[in-house]
C-alpha cells in the first residue's frame, strides 16, 4: 500500500469512543461471557435505525449433524428496502453476517449497518444469527454460515432477491465466516462428489478476523484498542477454538488457506486503529495475488467496528455508500 497505515484518529470517531466510554463499558476480556452479551445488548443495540419498506423475522433449518440429524433452527432477518411484493425487479442478495468475536452479537446489534446496506445498496439483506460460542465451538458457526448461504440461494425469489447475484459479508468474527463461506463454497464446487454450492457473486470482509495469531504490527501499535484490543481477541479466540489446533484450519484462519484462488471478487475493509488491521490487509493482498479481484479500502484514521458510526461519523457513511454502489452493480 502506498497510503499510511495509520494516521491521527479522525476527530468524529474520537467523539463517538468518548461517548461509549462515559457509559461505562469494561473491556469484553474483563467480563463473563454473560455480562458481555448483555453490556453489547444495552449499548449498542437500539438507537434511531434508518427506515426500509419491508422488514421479516424468519427462522430457517440448520445444518445436518454428523449422524444426518438436524440442529437448531438459524434465526434470520430480512430486509428490503422495496416491497418484494410490488413490481420491482429482483434484487441483488447480501447474506449477511454479524461481528461480535464468534461470542457476542445478535440481529439487534447488526441492524442499524443491514439496513444501510439494504436501503443503499439497493438489494436485500439477509442478517444470520448464527450459533454463539463458548457453548457452540468452531465449526458451528461456519456450518450456520454455510447452511444460511444455501437456504437464502434456493428461496431467495421468495423475499424479492436475485440468486444469480448473491453475496456475502460480515463484520469482524462475521467478516471471517464470510471469508470462510467463500472459501468453503469454493472448495465444495472443486470437489466433484458433493453437491453443487451456490454461487457466490462477492465477498464484502469489514475488518475481518483471518488468523489466530496476534504477531502482526497492528496487534503492537493497537494493543489498547480503542473498541477493541488484543486482550479482548485473546478471549474471543479462547472461546470460539475446542484447541489451538483448530486454529491452523483455514476455515477459522482463512489467511492460511495454501490456496485462494477460484474465489469470488472481494471488497476488504480495514482500519488503522485495529489490531485485525494487518491481517486483513494480509488478506487482500494475498487475493489480489491468486488472482481475485479485490478492492482493497482501507481507513487509517478509523478504529475497529466503524462502519456502526455511520449516523455520527462522516468517513463511516462515505464508506457505505461505496458499498452500496458496489452492490447495486452486482
Amino acid at each position: 500500500m502506498t497510503e499510511p497505515l495509520r494516521t491521527e484518529l479522525d476527530p468524529e470517531v474520537t467523539d463517538v469512543i468518548a461517548d461509549i466510554e462515559s457509559a461505562g463499558v469494561p473491556e469484553w476480556s474483563a467480563m463473563s461471557v454473560e455480562s458481555a452479551r448483555r453490556v453489547e445488548d444495552e449499548v449498542f443495540s437500539g438507537g434511531d435505525p434508518p427506515e426500509v419498506e419491508f422488514v421479516r423475522e424468519l427462522a430457517i433449518p440448520g445444518p445436518d449433524g454428523s449422524a444426518g440429524d438436524r440442529t437448531p433452527e438459524i434465526p434470520i432477518r430480512v430486509y428490503r428496502h422495496a416491497d418484494p411484493g410490488g413490481d420491482a425487479d429482483p434484487a441483488p442478495v447480501l447474506v449477511y453476517y454479524h461481528g461480535g468475536g464468534w461470542v457476542l452479537g445478535t440481529l439487534d446489534s447488526i441492524d442499524g449497518v443491514c439496513r444501510r446496506l439494504a436501503r443503499r445498496g439497493e438489494c436485500v439483506v439477509v442478517s444470520v444469527d448464527y450459533r454463539l460460542a463458548p457453548e457452540h465451538p468452531f465449526p458451528a458457526a461456519v456450518d450456520d454460515a454455510d447452511a444460511a448461504l444455501r437456504w437464502v440461494a434456493d428461496h431467495a425469489a421468495s423475499f424479492g432477491g436475485d440468486p444469480e447475484r448473491l453475496a456475502v459479508g460480515g463484520t469482524s468474527a462475521g467478516g471471517n465466516l464470510a471469508a470462510v463461506t467463500a472459501l468453503r463454497a469454493r472448495d465444495a464446487r472443486r470437489d466433484s462428489e458433493r453437491d453443487d454450492p451456490p454461487a457466490v457473486a462477492r465477498q464484502f470482509l469489514f475488518y475481518p478476523i483471518t488468523d489466530y495469531a496476534f504477531d502482526t504490527d497492528s496487534y503492537a501499535e493497537n494493543a489498547d484498542g480503542p473498541l477493541l484490543t488484543e486482550a479482548d481477541m485473546r478471549w474471543f479466540w479462547d472461546r470460539y477454538l475446542r484447541s489451538d489446533v483448530d486454529g491452523a484450519n483455514p476455515y477459522a484462519s482463512p489467511l492460511r488457506a495454501p490456496d485462494l484462488s477460484g474465489l469470488p471478487p472481494a471488497t476488504v475493509v480495514t482500519c488503522g486503529f485495529d489490531p485485525l488491521r494487518d491481517e486483513g490487509v494480509a488478506y487482500a493482498e494475498r487475493l489480489a495475488a491468486a488472482g481475485v479481484e479485490v478492492r482493497h479500502d482501507h481507513h487509517p484514521d478509523q478504529p475497529h467496528g466503524f462502519l456502526s458510526t455511520a449516523a455520527s461519523v462522516a468517513a463511516a457513511d462515505a464508506a457505505l455508500d461505496e458499498i452500496g454502489a458496489e452492490l447495486r452493480s452486482l
